[in-house]
């Protein structure tokens, strides 16, 4: 079972909107999530900026819904697909990491 999807917000490639459902096990079992991801002309060699519309309460998810995740930053490799991101987005939501901080 897939726990997240993807696609054009409409015709514009460079605008996606993201579901993620909360992971079996995790505080956030049984809750929807939207997210944005925005893609720049430079992709896939800059990674995506990934934001979470849904307000959630998460050690490495601001207020305004920017995730600290080193695959969106200093570790992105263009080998990184979107699935995989939304993958890490998953573990990430099962799975505080105190040491990535906002």
């Amino acid at each position: 079972m897939s726990y997240f999807s993807a696609g054009p917000k409409g015709d514009n490639i460079y605008e996606w909107r993201s579901t993620i459902l909360g992971p079996p096990g995790s505080v956030y079992e049984g809750g929807v999530f939207f997210l944005d991801i925005t893609f720049s002309p430079d992709y896939p060699f800059k990674p995506p900026k990934v934001t979470f519309r849904t307000r959630i309460y998460h050690c490495n998810i601001n207020s305004q819904g920017v995730i600290c995740l080193d695959i969106l930053k200093d570790n992105w490799s263009p080998a990184l697909t979107i699935s995989k991101v939304l993958l890490s987005i998953c573990s990430l939501l099962t799975d505080c990491n105190p040491g990535e901080r906002l």
